[in-house]
Formats: C-alpha cells, sequence, structure tokens
C-alpha cells in the first residue's frame, strides 16, 4: 500500500485552533527540551534528540523547522542544512560528514536533509551507481541502530505534499521578490521528474522505517496542520523514550513547584 497515497490529514483543523493548539505544543516541547539539557527537574542530562527532516520541494520543511526551534533557546539547538556532498566529502564514505553534526547527550540537533539523499536524488539522478545506492538502506538503518542503540531519540519527517499545492507554491514563490531566490531550475526539473522521485520515496520509507527510527509522513497542503503534528510528533516521541526509561514525566519541576505554592 503507497504511503504517500493516503497522506491526507485525519482532522480538520481551522487555522485559528490550530495556532492555539500549536502553542501549547511549542510550550510543551520546551518544558521536554530543557528536560533532557539538565537545566530544570533531576537536572541530569537526558538523551540526544535528532529531528530528520526530508520532502519535497515546498513541503514547507522551512516553516515547520521554524516553528519547531522558535520556543527554544538558540543554544540549546542546532540546525544544520545539507545539500550536494563537496569534493572533500565525496572522497569518504556518505554518512562520514554528517556525524560531526550529530547531537551528544544532553544535545538536540535538526537536519535540513540528510543521509537519505542517496537513496533519493543521487538515486534519481544517478549521481550514485545502483550498487552503491542499493546497499545504502541496510547501511542507513543499522547506522540509525547504532546511533539510538547507543541512545538516541531519532524523529524522522517525509513532508508531503500534493502536485497541485507544490505547483501553486512554486508560482507564488515565482511572483514573490522576497522568496523568489527559494525557487530554482532544478526544482522545476525534479517536478518533471516526480514519478521518479515518489517511486524511490515509496521504497525509502518501506525499507528504512524501524522500530527505533521510523517514518513519520506528514501531510503538507494545509501548512497549520503539518506544523502543529510535527511539534506534537516530537513530544510525543521525547515522552515515549523517557518513560521508557524509567523518567516521571508527571513529577512537577522546581519552577512548577514554586509557581503553585504562590498561587495557593
Amino acid at each position: 500500500m503507497s504511503r504517500l497515497g493516503s497522506a491526507e490529514p485525519p482532522v480538520e483543523l481551522s487555522k485559528k485552533k490550530a495556532a492555539a493548539k500549536l502553542e501549547e505544543a511549542q510550550q510543551r516541547l520546551l518544558r521536554l527540551r530543557l528536560l533532557l539539557g539538565g537545566q530544570i527537574g533531576e537536572k541530569k542530562i537526558g538523551p540526544p534528540l535528532c529531528v530528520v527532516f526530508e520532502g519535497w520541494d515546498a513541503s514547507g520543511k522551512g516553516g515547520a523547522i521554524k516553528r519547531l526551534v522558535s520556543p527554544l533557546d538558540p543554544r540549546h539547538v542546532r540546525v544544520s542544512q545539507f545539500a550536494a556532498p563537496t569534493y572533500d566529502e565525496k572522497r569518504h564514505h556518505f554518512l562520514w560528514r554528517f556525524w560531526p553534526k550529530l547531537p551528544g547527550w544532553g544535545g538536540m540537533a535538526v537536519f535540513d536533509r540528510s543521509w537519505y539523499g542517496r537513496v533519493l536524488v543521487e538515486r534519481v539522478e544517478e549521481f550514485a551507481t545502483k550498487e552503491q545506492w542499493r546497499r545504502a538502506y541496510d547501511e542507513i538503518v543499522e547506522f540509525e541502530r547504532t546511533l539510538t542503540a547507543e541512545g538516541m531519540v531519532m524523529v524522522k519527517f517525509w513532508m508531503h505534499v500534493s502536485p497541485e499545492e507544490q505547483l501553486r507554491r512554486f508560482e507564488s514563490r515565482a511572483n514573490d521578490p522576497l522568496r523568489t531566490w527559494k525557487l530554482t531550475e532544478e526544482d522545476w526539473r525534479n517536478r518533471e521528474k516526480r514519478p521518479a522521485y515518489e517511486a524511490a520515496v515509496e521504497e525509502m520509507l518501506k525499507r528504512t522505517s524501524h522500530e527505533r527510527a521510523p517514518w513519520h509522513v506528514v501531510p503538507g497542503d494545509s501548512k497549520h496542520y503539518a506544523r502543529l503534528a510535527v511539534v506534537e510528533t516530537v513530544c510525543e516521541s521525547i515522552e515515549s523514550e523517557l518513560r521508557r526509561r524509567g523518567w516521571d514525566l508527571d513529577a512537577p519541576t522546581e519552577t512548577e513547584s514554586g509557581t503553585q505554592t504562590a498561587n495557593k
């Protein structure tokens, strides 16, 4: 069954209601991030958190990332963007360039594009040989299993947008002097190859979604729904892992205890 074909919002949300729920989710994320960083609660550092974004051009990755990190102190999160590998990076195994950007214990990193380029653009554009990208599925899964076995919380998003909505966004960018830089000839060329990319995405979702790092396909035609879904999913993933490790997430922090006492 196609995972992309079934990527529809499960509920209808008004923009106003989504904004209110997003603010709640962002405050929830802020508290969790401070817990992971050892800033509140028992003040012990938690597991590293890595959030990976892949998706179609103009699918809303940038907007989702902005809402994800905006409530956080910029010292507590690092956003890394990955484009085509450099000449020097090509001299190494394709996973090599991602290691330095991975978060350590108590840290958080957001990846705008990632190692999945090997089985997406490098596959479709033939920048990698067939043997290389076929081998990459197992290499990626083992890489992620190594990281999550060591303790990392990994949350992976595919931001999905319909061809019709993508075209509307392309044309909107083309007509906006302050956003034309976001639209390139390569974007239009990639759009013409959408069937080939869809096949690559479907195989990627099928072969690299595993228990410790499953894929979350986010319907992106509705921006306000997609942004809320991303923040809530990250919160749920953190909470699930911390509870599995025995953390008491219901215990009030020192700040919350002080607030409750002051209000009595």
